[in-house]
Protein backbone atom coordinates (compact mmCIF):
# COMPACT_ATOMS: atom_id res chain seq x y z
CA UNK A 1 0.00 0.00 0.00
CA UNK A 2 2.57 2.46 0.72
CA UNK A 3 4.29 1.84 -2.34
CA UNK A 4 0.88 2.42 -4.02
CA UNK A 5 0.95 5.44 -2.33
CA UNK A 6 4.38 6.73 -3.65
CA UNK A 7 3.92 5.90 -7.09
CA UNK A 8 0.91 7.58 -7.39
CA UNK A 9 2.30 10.54 -5.46
CA UNK A 10 5.22 10.78 -7.69
CA UNK A 11 3.16 10.60 -10.69
CA UNK A 12 0.95 13.32 -9.62
CA UNK A 13 4.93 15.34 -8.53
CA UNK A 14 5.84 14.51 -11.98
CA UNK A 15 2.44 15.48 -13.85
CA UNK A 16 2.07 18.86 -12.04
CA UNK A 17 6.08 20.35 -12.03
CA UNK A 18 7.82 18.04 -14.45
CA UNK A 19 7.21 15.88 -17.90
CA UNK A 20 4.67 12.82 -16.76
CA UNK A 21 6.82 9.54 -15.85
CA UNK A 22 5.04 6.82 -18.15
CA UNK A 23 5.60 4.18 -15.66
CA UNK A 24 3.93 5.32 -12.87
CA UNK A 25 0.84 4.34 -14.05
CA UNK A 26 1.04 0.99 -15.23
CA UNK A 27 3.29 0.29 -11.46
CA UNK A 28 0.27 1.94 -9.67
CA UNK A 29 -2.56 -0.65 -11.66
CA UNK A 30 -0.39 -3.46 -11.15
CA UNK A 31 0.34 -3.27 -7.42
CA UNK A 32 -3.57 -2.51 -7.48
CA UNK A 33 -4.32 -6.11 -8.60
CA UNK A 34 -1.68 -7.47 -6.23
CA UNK A 35 -3.31 -5.41 -2.97
CA UNK A 36 -6.47 -6.50 -4.47
CA UNK A 37 -5.85 -10.21 -4.05
CA UNK A 38 -3.12 -10.17 -0.75
CA UNK A 39 -6.45 -8.08 0.79
CA UNK A 40 -9.07 -11.07 -0.04
CA UNK A 41 -6.53 -13.08 1.39
CA UNK A 42 -6.39 -11.25 4.79
CA UNK A 43 -10.24 -10.79 4.72
CA UNK A 44 -11.04 -14.76 4.12
CA UNK A 45 -8.57 -15.38 6.87
CA UNK A 46 -10.25 -12.89 9.41
CA UNK A 47 -13.59 -14.37 8.20
CA UNK A 48 -14.29 -10.94 7.18
CA UNK A 49 -15.80 -11.41 3.69
CA UNK A 50 -20.01 -10.99 3.46
CA UNK A 51 -22.05 -14.05 4.50
CA UNK A 52 -25.44 -14.69 5.53
CA UNK A 53 -25.38 -16.51 8.14
CA UNK A 54 -28.81 -16.32 9.78
CA UNK A 55 -30.25 -19.50 8.57
CA UNK A 56 -27.21 -21.50 9.59
CA UNK A 57 -27.17 -19.71 12.72
CA UNK A 58 -30.49 -20.89 13.30
CA UNK A 59 -29.81 -24.55 12.71
CA UNK A 60 -29.01 -27.08 15.83
CA UNK A 61 -25.63 -27.69 16.88
CA UNK A 62 -25.21 -30.43 14.87
CA UNK A 63 -26.66 -29.42 11.65
CA UNK A 64 -24.95 -25.98 11.96
CA UNK A 65 -21.31 -27.85 12.06
CA UNK A 66 -22.45 -30.31 9.15
CA UNK A 67 -23.29 -26.13 7.24
CA UNK A 68 -20.27 -24.86 7.73
CA UNK A 69 -18.42 -27.46 6.59
CA UNK A 70 -19.93 -27.66 3.55
CA UNK A 71 -19.29 -23.79 3.57
CA UNK A 72 -15.72 -24.59 3.77
CA UNK A 73 -15.76 -27.54 1.07
CA UNK A 74 -16.90 -25.53 -0.98
CA UNK A 75 -14.68 -22.61 -0.73
CA UNK A 76 -11.76 -24.85 -0.78
CA UNK A 77 -12.99 -26.50 -4.13
CA UNK A 78 -13.50 -22.69 -5.19
CA UNK A 79 -9.78 -21.91 -4.08
CA UNK A 80 -8.20 -24.90 -6.04
CA UNK A 81 -10.48 -24.17 -9.05
CA UNK A 82 -9.01 -20.58 -8.65
CA UNK A 83 -4.73 -22.07 -8.39
CA UNK A 84 -5.13 -24.28 -11.42
CA UNK A 85 -7.02 -21.37 -13.47
CA UNK A 86 -4.80 -18.78 -12.10
CA UNK A 87 -2.13 -20.72 -12.94
CA UNK A 88 -3.56 -21.68 -16.41
CA UNK A 89 -3.75 -17.81 -17.07
CA UNK A 90 -0.32 -17.09 -16.02
CA UNK A 91 1.16 -19.29 -18.11
CA UNK A 92 -0.81 -18.08 -21.34
CA UNK A 93 -0.04 -14.24 -20.29
CA UNK A 94 3.61 -15.34 -20.25
CA UNK A 95 4.37 -14.43 -23.48
CA UNK A 96 3.08 -11.06 -22.84
CA UNK A 97 5.18 -7.74 -22.08
CA UNK A 98 4.21 -4.53 -19.93
CA UNK A 99 3.70 -1.63 -22.48
CA UNK A 100 5.75 0.40 -20.02
CA UNK A 101 8.00 -1.21 -18.51
CA UNK A 102 8.65 -4.51 -20.32
CA UNK A 103 7.45 -6.27 -17.75
CA UNK A 104 6.51 -9.90 -18.18
CA UNK A 105 2.73 -10.22 -17.21
CA UNK A 106 3.30 -13.56 -15.68
CA UNK A 107 4.50 -11.44 -12.55
CA UNK A 108 1.47 -9.59 -12.64
CA UNK A 109 -0.88 -12.46 -12.56
CA UNK A 110 1.42 -14.40 -10.48
CA UNK A 111 -0.43 -13.31 -7.12
CA UNK A 112 -3.67 -15.21 -8.74
CA UNK A 113 -2.78 -18.86 -7.76
CA UNK A 114 -0.53 -17.24 -4.92
CA UNK A 115 -3.57 -15.58 -3.04
CA UNK A 116 -5.60 -19.24 -4.29
CA UNK A 117 -3.30 -21.38 -2.61
CA UNK A 118 -2.97 -18.88 0.72
CA UNK A 119 -6.67 -19.22 0.77
CA UNK A 120 -6.99 -23.10 0.27
CA UNK A 121 -5.05 -22.92 2.89
CA UNK A 122 -6.61 -21.04 5.61
CA UNK A 123 -9.81 -22.64 4.67
CA UNK A 124 -8.03 -26.40 5.13
CA UNK A 125 -7.37 -25.28 8.59
CA UNK A 126 -10.96 -23.90 8.83
CA UNK A 127 -11.97 -27.48 8.23
CA UNK A 128 -9.42 -28.97 10.64
CA UNK A 129 -10.68 -26.98 13.10
CA UNK A 130 -14.68 -27.65 12.72
CA UNK A 131 -13.48 -31.71 12.55
CA UNK A 132 -11.75 -32.16 15.33
CA UNK A 133 -12.78 -29.01 17.99
CA UNK A 134 -16.62 -29.61 16.47
CA UNK A 135 -19.88 -27.11 16.39
CA UNK A 136 -18.50 -24.59 18.79
CA UNK A 137 -15.01 -23.91 16.80
CA UNK A 138 -16.26 -21.53 14.48
CA UNK A 139 -18.02 -19.47 17.22
CA UNK A 140 -15.06 -19.27 19.61
CA UNK A 141 -12.95 -17.64 16.70
CA UNK A 142 -15.47 -15.43 14.85
CA UNK A 143 -14.36 -12.58 16.53
CA UNK A 144 -17.62 -10.80 16.21
CA UNK A 145 -17.99 -10.50 19.78
CA UNK A 146 -20.85 -12.74 19.96
CA UNK A 147 -21.62 -15.11 22.68
CA UNK A 148 -21.90 -18.74 21.26
CA UNK A 149 -25.15 -20.30 20.79
CA UNK A 150 -25.60 -23.80 23.23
Amino acid sequence: MAALIGVITLQIVSRVFFTAVGWTEEVARFLLVWITFLGATLAFQRGRHIAVTFVVDALPRRLRQLARIAAVLVALGFMVALIVIGYRYMQVQSFQKSASLRLSMTYVYAVIPLAGAVMAWYALVDLLELLIKGPTAHDANSGSGEVPLP
